[in-house]
């Protein structure tokens, strides 16, 4: 009973959505602009980089805060504290109190790691750099980020709840990207050509 309370905790907490929320104050509602998505990158693009920050710092925080009351409470439950990650993610997602339209999850889940395996996130940062600067595609980035997370559980030994976190949520961050990787398909992904350094690099060395 308590390990089901907190899990629905931590979905309740994932539903409370950064940008939704935000832009409540601010009269808008960014699912209808731009990429219609109510995750960071669709915030920084619509409405600026500080209405952007707030909702990344909304997002991130949820996701410690659902992990950590399940450590708090979970009665040293191994699993519970990943299942709880997991449930903030899917809260984010399809959020209860946002008629089931949220963003991506990848704030949320960078919460969680903050919590459960924070010598994951220096990695999942440094991949999700290196593959924004090589290509201007932040869903791509995102993608492959979190598919970093499974080589890297199996490297460090992980117990079975890391590995079958890192493997979920990899594919999971896949799924909700989908429609990014179809606009790849079609060549219509929007990127951020300023971030592209590698670019700069080759043309200047030329």
């Amino acid at each position: 009973m308590i390990a089901a309370l907190l899990l629905l905790a931590a979905y309740l907490v994932g539903s409370l959505s950064g940008s939704l929320l935000l832009g409540r104050l601010r009269g808008v509602d960014i699912r209808t602009q731009g990429s219609g998505n109510a995750g960071g990158t669709n915030a920084l693009r619509t409405q600026g980089w500080k209405f952007a920050l707030g909702t990344v710092l909304i997002d991130v925080g949820k996701g410690v805060l659902a992990v950590g009351l399940a450590l708090w409470f979970g009665d040293g439950l191994a699993w519970l504290p990943w299942a709880a990650g997991f449930a903030a993610v899917l809260g984010h997602v399809w959020p209860l109190f946002h008629g089931f339209r949220g963003g991506k999850g990848a704030g949320t889940l960078v919460g969680a790691l903050l919590v459960l395996w924070p010598v994951a996130v220096p990695v999942l940062v440094g991949v999700w750099l290196l593959v924004l600067t090589a290509t201007g595609y932040v869903g791509l980035s995102t993608i492959l980020a979190a598919a970093g997370l499974v080589p890297l559980a199996l490297l460090t030994d992980g117990e079975s709840p890391r590995l079958v976190f890192a493997a979920v949520l990899a594919l999971f961050i896949l799924f909700t990207h989908r429609s990014n990787l179809a606009r790849l398909r079609a060549g219509t992904e929007g990127r951020f050509d300023r971030v592209r350094l590698w670019r700069r690099l080759r043309r200047g060395a030329a």
